[in-house]
């Protein structure tokens, strides 16, 4: 099993969302999240004053998949978050020893 830790635009989530729940990737924890990647943040104006921004609005979605679907969720995020600008985000894949149902004490891939 693996951990999909995905880092998107705000305004993207939806969208993945949508496309994940159609392709059976149904249990996910979101959360807002501030980040800069490479570019460092952006600069803003407001009043005539230029100040930096440089901790930028995120959301950050979170799987654990069976091995054998990780290409196909990454693909799934890929496709529906990306813009082709500076800022569409990063995937971190991470291995999963284990996974418990609380409710039912089921482990592994059938407590996913």
């Amino acid at each position: 099993m693996k951990k999909i830790e995905a880092v998107i635009r705000p305004e993207k989530l939806e969208i993945v969302k949508k496309a994940l729940s159609e392709n059976g990737f149904l249990g996910m924890t979101v959360t807002e999240v501030k980040g800069r990647g490479v570019q460092g943040g952006i600069v803003e104006r407001y009043r005539g004053r230029e100040y930096i921004v440089d901790l930028l609005q995120k959301v950050k979605i979170e799987l654990v998949v069976k091995d054998d679907d990780v290409e196909k969720v990454i693909d799934i995020i890929c496709e529906n978050a990306r813009t082709g600008n500076p800022g569409d985000g990063k995937i971190f894949v991470i291995p999963v020893e284990d996974v418990v149902r609380v409710r039912t004490g089921e482990r592994g891939e059938n407590a996913l």
